[in-house]
């Protein structure tokens, strides 16, 4: 099945019904969404040949929609890419993905003039106007389901991002499960995107669209509190998926809860126990978590809104238990599955695990082992079932939603001649989740460093603080020991 049929049922059902809106104001309804894709679609085949990688770099738009679709009914692969990144890290990306051309914003089109090492197509520009004059591409009939979908790159350990193949077979299983476990929303419901589109709530878009929910963008193309309740107040039947630090940030407001606002769906980062009850006094029985990864996307284990109802602490603190058609376990070292309690690495297989990592035999041999994911996420599971992580064997610092690996920043610091050594790691913070917290031996001074890393990394990946050492701490084979750092701030 190609997920353009998604699309495509719905259209048939609801045409004349509103499918994409900028704030308030409707843009197209099912039977334009369908045809503008198929259009687009249609330019897209005139060049290039199915399996070609389209790549899309973007602050919310509702034309990510439609690009998406399109995509797909050209039986092409779209290569989503956070528009955070810098310049440079999205030609990294671009490159490696082979793609044919990237459909950027006016703004992000800017940044890559020189840089991109393809095409880029401005969305809304008269050249993108100009596409969707082709006449309509027949809806595809013979797609593999195995056939690669969306490409999605999460950031690794080596400071190169990694490309998590994943076909229309493992977006149709998250989407089903989704439905299945999260949320049933029909045609007088709307997703509302406050997260980018390029990540979770860009996977979203699947389920939301099967069930005809609108897609609803908001005007400001990110994440404004009073702007995405004031959406809430306006649209019928709203759900979103949510950074733990966007749900802290709607509590903030010390606005009531909306009564159009049905379910937040929280996830990519950690929800410390007390924020997450501060949100449930907030705004009611709405939550819903989720534990994934760009390998197995949005998937793995979860809490319903009824797990979340009189929950203890432990249950709350916890990551769930498996989500419909996916198997998990928490295995030792020597592969066998842990007891009760114990902590080892959690592991997953599943239709929504991805079949490996693009052109990264290495990769995808050391991770996907026998069909099982292997997270590099160490966890427990309690005698009710739940699991819970425990700390995470890649070092990821996931901070406001976003994966920021220690390395990429540690490299990139390293090349600074004021800097012998660094170490970054992530320290808990209530409003991000955690935050970047680098520790350096040099003579390098803070603003020197910040300078040297808004030149070649992505904002967000900048340290929120430097602690400056004589030395790192360091075991017999002189690798730096990371939790003993990590200890270090939360003695503080």
């Amino acid at each position: 099945m190609n997920l353009f049929a998604v699309l495509d049922q719905t259209a048939a059902r609801h045409g004349d019904r509103g499918a994409v809106y900028l704030g308030t104001r409707q843009v197209l309804t099912w039977r334009e969404l369908r045809d503008r894709a198929l259009r687009l679609a249609a330019s897209l085949r005139a060049a290039h040949p199915a399996g070609t990688r389209v790549a899309v770099a973007s602050e919310n738009r509702p034309e990510i929609v439609e690009l998406m679709f399109a995509a797909w009914a050209a039986e092409c692969v779209v290569v989503p890419i956070n528009y955070k990144l810098h310049e440079l890290e999205i030609a990294q990306i671009l490159d490696d993905a082979g793609a044919a051309t990237v459909f950027a914003s006016p703004k992000i089109a800017e940044r890559l003039v020189g840089v991109a090492p393809v095409p880029v197509d401005v969305i809304a520009d008269d050249a993108y106007a100009a596409r969707l004059s082709s006449a309509p591409l027949a809806p595809p009939r013979e797609t593999d389901p195995a056939s690669l979908a969306w490409l999605f790159y999460t950031s690794g350990t080596t400071g190169r991002s990694k490309g998590a193949m994943l076909s229309h077979r493992n977006l149709m299983a998250m989407t089903v499960s989704h439905l299945a476990d999260f949320d049933d929303p029909d045609e007088n419901c709307s997703l509302v995107h406050g997260a980018p589109m390029s990540h979770g709530s860009g996977l979203y878009i699947a389920p939301y669209v099967l069930r005809g929910a609108r897609q609803v963008v908001p005007a400001s193309a990110a994440f404004e509190p009073d702007e995405f309740l004031d959406l809430c107040e306006s649209h019928p039947g709203c759900s979103s998926f949510l950074a733990p630090t966007m749900v802290a940030r709607l509590v903030a407001t010390g606005r009531s809860r909306p009564a159009n606002l049905r379910t937040v769906v929280y996830g990519g980062g950690p929800m410390y126990v007390d924020s997450l009850k501060k949100a449930m006094a907030a705004f009611g029985p709405i939550f819903v978590q989720l534990y994934g990864q760009g390998e197995a996307p949005m998937t793995i284990t979860g809490l319903r809104r009824d797990d979340h109802e009189g929950a203890d602490d432990a249950v709350l603190g916890s990551v769930g238990y498996p989500r419909s058609g996916v198997d998990v376990a928490v295995v030792g070292a020597d592969g066998e599955p842990a007891a009760v309690g114990v902590i080892g690495e959690i592991v997953c297989r599943g239709d929504v695990v991805m079949s490996g990592y693009w052109n990264n035999a290495e990769a995808t041999a050391a991770t996907v082992r026998n069909g099982w994911l292997r997270t590099g996420d160490m966890g427990s599971f309690d005698e009710r079932g739940y699991l819970t992580l425990r700390d995470r064997s890649k070092d990821v610092v996931i901070s406001g939603g976003s994966n920021v690996y220690p390395r990429e920043v540690e490299e990139v610091l390293i090349t600074h001649p004021g800097v012998e050594e660094a170490c970054v790691v992530g320290e808990p913070d209530e409003e991000w989740g955690e935050v970047v917290v680098a520790f350096v031996v040099g003579s390098a001074d803070e603003r020197e460093l910040d300078a040297h890393l808004i030149e070649r990394i992505a904002r967000f990946k900048r340290p929120k603080r430097y602690e400056f050492v004589d030395e790192l701490p360091k075991n017999s084979y002189g690798k730096v020991l990371r939790r003993a750092l990590r200890d270090r701030l939360a003695h503080r």
